[in-house]
Protein backbone atom coordinates (compact mmCIF):
# COMPACT_ATOMS: atom_id res chain seq x y z
CA UNK A 1 0.00 0.00 0.00
CA UNK A 2 1.71 3.66 -0.86
CA UNK A 3 2.20 5.78 1.49
CA UNK A 4 0.97 9.89 1.45
CA UNK A 5 4.07 11.02 0.66
CA UNK A 6 4.11 8.44 -2.47
CA UNK A 7 0.51 9.42 -3.57
CA UNK A 8 1.72 12.98 -3.49
CA UNK A 9 4.40 12.43 -5.67
CA UNK A 10 2.16 10.39 -8.08
CA UNK A 11 -0.28 13.08 -8.09
CA UNK A 12 1.72 15.84 -8.81
CA UNK A 13 3.49 14.03 -12.04
CA UNK A 14 -0.09 13.49 -13.17
CA UNK A 15 -0.99 17.44 -12.35
CA UNK A 16 2.34 18.47 -14.83
CA UNK A 17 1.06 16.08 -17.76
CA UNK A 18 -2.22 16.72 -17.55
CA UNK A 19 -2.17 20.52 -17.55
CA UNK A 20 0.85 21.59 -19.40
CA UNK A 21 0.26 24.67 -21.64
CA UNK A 22 -2.51 25.70 -18.75
CA UNK A 23 -1.86 29.04 -18.50
CA UNK A 24 -4.79 29.02 -15.58
CA UNK A 25 -2.76 26.43 -13.92
CA UNK A 26 0.03 26.77 -11.68
CA UNK A 27 2.47 24.84 -9.48
CA UNK A 28 3.21 27.42 -6.72
CA UNK A 29 5.75 24.33 -5.24
CA UNK A 30 5.87 20.80 -4.71
CA UNK A 31 2.35 20.86 -2.52
CA UNK A 32 0.71 23.92 -3.35
CA UNK A 33 -1.22 24.49 -6.65
CA UNK A 34 -3.55 27.12 -8.37
CA UNK A 35 -5.89 27.06 -10.83
CA UNK A 36 -7.85 30.15 -12.04
CA UNK A 37 -11.29 30.80 -13.64
CA UNK A 38 -12.97 32.73 -15.97
CA UNK A 39 -10.94 36.00 -17.42
CA UNK A 40 -8.47 38.00 -15.64
CA UNK A 41 -10.30 40.96 -16.48
CA UNK A 42 -14.06 39.78 -15.42
CA UNK A 43 -15.49 40.58 -12.83
CA UNK A 44 -16.90 37.08 -11.68
CA UNK A 45 -12.93 35.91 -12.21
CA UNK A 46 -11.21 34.09 -9.50
CA UNK A 47 -8.22 31.57 -8.40
CA UNK A 48 -8.64 28.70 -5.97
CA UNK A 49 -5.61 27.55 -4.18
CA UNK A 50 -5.13 24.09 -2.87
CA UNK A 51 -2.44 22.81 -0.30
CA UNK A 52 -1.51 19.23 0.16
CA UNK A 53 -1.05 18.63 4.06
CA UNK A 54 1.76 15.82 5.57
CA UNK A 55 -1.51 13.09 5.22
CA UNK A 56 -2.66 14.57 1.88
CA UNK A 57 -4.77 12.70 0.51
CA UNK A 58 -5.92 10.98 3.50
CA UNK A 59 -7.28 14.33 4.76
CA UNK A 60 -8.73 17.06 2.38
CA UNK A 61 -6.28 19.84 1.64
CA UNK A 62 -6.34 23.44 2.48
CA UNK A 63 -8.55 25.41 0.60
CA UNK A 64 -7.21 29.29 0.32
CA UNK A 65 -9.77 31.73 -1.20
CA UNK A 66 -8.22 34.57 0.27
CA UNK A 67 -5.73 35.18 -2.54
CA UNK A 68 -5.02 39.08 -3.61
CA UNK A 69 -6.33 37.86 -7.10
CA UNK A 70 -10.00 37.23 -5.02
CA UNK A 71 -9.95 40.83 -3.74
CA UNK A 72 -13.13 41.59 -5.47
CA UNK A 73 -14.79 38.49 -5.19
CA UNK A 74 -17.91 39.04 -2.32
CA UNK A 75 -17.12 37.20 0.79
CA UNK A 76 -21.06 35.29 0.55
CA UNK A 77 -19.43 33.98 -3.03
CA UNK A 78 -16.11 33.02 -1.57
CA UNK A 79 -18.11 30.98 1.18
CA UNK A 80 -19.85 29.66 -1.44
CA UNK A 81 -17.18 27.89 -3.44
CA UNK A 82 -15.48 26.99 -0.86
CA UNK A 83 -18.03 25.44 0.78
CA UNK A 84 -18.64 23.24 -2.24
CA UNK A 85 -15.21 22.46 -2.62
CA UNK A 86 -14.97 21.09 1.01
CA UNK A 87 -18.25 18.80 0.38
CA UNK A 88 -16.97 17.19 -2.81
CA UNK A 89 -13.45 16.58 -0.80
CA UNK A 90 -15.07 14.38 1.73
CA UNK A 91 -16.00 12.22 -1.11
CA UNK A 92 -12.29 11.48 -2.03
CA UNK A 93 -10.80 10.92 0.82
CA UNK A 94 -7.63 8.56 0.29
CA UNK A 95 -7.95 8.94 -3.79
CA UNK A 96 -5.87 11.87 -5.57
CA UNK A 97 -8.49 14.42 -5.56
CA UNK A 98 -6.88 17.90 -7.05
CA UNK A 99 -7.98 17.75 -10.21
CA UNK A 100 -10.71 16.28 -9.56
CA UNK A 101 -11.65 19.55 -7.53
CA UNK A 102 -10.18 22.06 -9.96
CA UNK A 103 -12.67 20.07 -12.49
CA UNK A 104 -15.79 20.10 -10.32
CA UNK A 105 -15.96 23.79 -10.27
CA UNK A 106 -15.45 24.26 -14.02
CA UNK A 107 -19.68 22.76 -14.62
CA UNK A 108 -20.70 24.85 -11.28
CA UNK A 109 -19.45 28.23 -12.31
CA UNK A 110 -22.52 30.02 -13.29
CA UNK A 111 -24.22 28.96 -10.37
CA UNK A 112 -21.33 29.32 -7.91
CA UNK A 113 -20.67 33.28 -8.93
CA UNK A 114 -24.48 33.91 -9.57
CA UNK A 115 -24.67 36.12 -6.32
CA UNK A 116 -20.70 38.11 -7.81
CA UNK A 117 -21.77 41.49 -9.69
CA UNK A 118 -20.24 41.36 -13.65
CA UNK A 119 -18.56 44.96 -12.69
CA UNK A 120 -17.44 47.00 -10.17
CA UNK A 121 -20.41 49.15 -8.47
CA UNK A 122 -20.09 52.52 -8.97
CA UNK A 123 -19.47 54.64 -6.57
CA UNK A 124 -20.72 57.86 -6.05
CA UNK A 125 -19.05 60.94 -4.59
CA UNK A 126 -20.79 63.51 -2.33
CA UNK A 127 -19.26 66.53 -2.31
CA UNK A 128 -19.43 67.90 1.47
CA UNK A 129 -19.70 71.73 0.09
CA UNK A 130 -23.43 70.59 -0.88
CA UNK A 131 -24.44 71.10 2.51
CA UNK A 132 -23.64 73.94 2.85
CA UNK A 133 -25.93 75.75 -0.24
CA UNK A 134 -28.15 78.28 0.36
CA UNK A 135 -31.58 77.83 -1.18
CA UNK A 136 -32.52 82.00 -1.65
CA UNK A 137 -35.76 83.50 -2.07
CA UNK A 138 -36.23 85.86 -5.09
CA UNK A 139 -38.91 87.62 -3.38
CA UNK A 140 -37.03 88.43 -0.10
CA UNK A 141 -33.75 89.14 -2.14
CA UNK A 142 -36.02 92.06 -3.79
CA UNK A 143 -37.36 93.26 -0.80
CA UNK A 144 -33.77 93.71 1.05
CA UNK A 145 -32.69 95.02 -2.06
CA UNK A 146 -35.66 97.70 -1.55
CA UNK A 147 -35.49 98.36 2.41
CA UNK A 148 -31.56 99.73 1.49
CA UNK A 149 -30.87 102.90 1.67
CA UNK A 150 -30.34 104.93 -1.89
CA UNK A 151 -26.66 106.57 -1.08
CA UNK A 152 -26.11 109.99 -2.39
CA UNK A 153 -23.58 110.45 -5.21
CA UNK A 154 -21.94 113.43 -5.09
CA UNK A 155 -19.75 115.46 -8.05
CA UNK A 156 -16.58 116.39 -7.84
CA UNK A 157 -17.44 119.95 -7.15
CA UNK A 158 -19.77 119.09 -4.44
CA UNK A 159 -17.35 117.09 -2.44
CA UNK A 160 -14.87 119.85 -2.63
CA UNK A 161 -17.27 122.28 -1.40
CA UNK A 162 -17.43 120.22 1.41
CA UNK A 163 -14.04 119.37 1.45
CA UNK A 164 -13.14 123.41 1.48
CA UNK A 165 -16.07 123.67 4.37
CA UNK A 166 -13.71 121.70 6.51
CA UNK A 167 -10.32 122.30 8.60
CA UNK A 168 -8.96 119.20 6.19
CA UNK A 169 -9.18 116.87 9.31
CA UNK A 170 -12.92 115.84 8.76
CA UNK A 171 -14.13 118.34 11.67
CA UNK A 172 -15.93 121.30 10.26
CA UNK A 173 -15.47 125.03 11.50
CA UNK A 174 -17.44 126.98 13.14
CA UNK A 175 -20.28 129.27 11.31
CA UNK A 176 -19.99 127.02 8.49
CA UNK A 177 -23.47 127.07 7.68
CA UNK A 178 -24.27 130.83 7.76
CA UNK A 179 -23.58 131.53 4.19
CA UNK A 180 -26.39 128.96 3.10
CA UNK A 181 -28.36 130.15 5.97
CA UNK A 182 -27.91 133.67 4.79
CA UNK A 183 -28.48 132.97 0.78
CA UNK A 184 -31.88 130.68 2.22
CA UNK A 185 -33.32 133.54 3.84
CA UNK A 186 -32.93 135.94 0.75
CA UNK A 187 -34.26 133.27 -1.40
CA UNK A 188 -37.65 132.85 0.58
CA UNK A 189 -38.87 136.83 -0.66
CA UNK A 190 -40.59 136.71 2.80
CA UNK A 191 -38.10 139.71 4.83
CA UNK A 192 -39.08 139.33 8.50
CA UNK A 193 -38.15 142.67 9.99
CA UNK A 194 -37.92 141.52 13.26
CA UNK A 195 -35.46 138.74 11.98
CA UNK A 196 -31.76 138.96 12.74
CA UNK A 197 -29.45 140.35 9.73
CA UNK A 198 -26.05 138.24 8.71
CA UNK A 199 -23.84 140.56 10.82
CA UNK A 200 -26.18 140.40 13.78
CA UNK A 201 -26.28 136.59 13.85
CA UNK A 202 -22.42 136.69 12.97
CA UNK A 203 -21.61 139.26 15.92
CA UNK A 204 -22.06 136.74 19.10
CA UNK A 205 -20.38 134.16 17.61
CA UNK A 206 -17.37 136.95 16.45
CA UNK A 207 -14.41 136.34 18.83
CA UNK A 208 -14.02 139.73 20.75
CA UNK A 209 -10.85 142.13 19.45
CA UNK A 210 -8.73 143.30 21.93
CA UNK A 211 -6.40 146.41 21.87
CA UNK A 212 -2.72 145.47 21.44
CA UNK A 213 -0.77 146.76 24.06
CA UNK A 214 1.93 149.11 23.06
Amino acid sequence: MSTPLEQQTDEREALQSIYEGDTNFKEIDSVTFQYKYGEEDNYRSFLVELKWGENYPDEAPTINMNTFYNRNLLPAVKEEIQSALSTEATQWLGCGMTYTLFEALKDNLEQLTAGQPESAPAVVAVDDGVGALKISDPNADADARKKEPKKEHLTKAQKRRQWERTDHKGDRERGWDWVDLVKHLSQTGGKNEDAPTAAEIAAPNAPALHPLNN
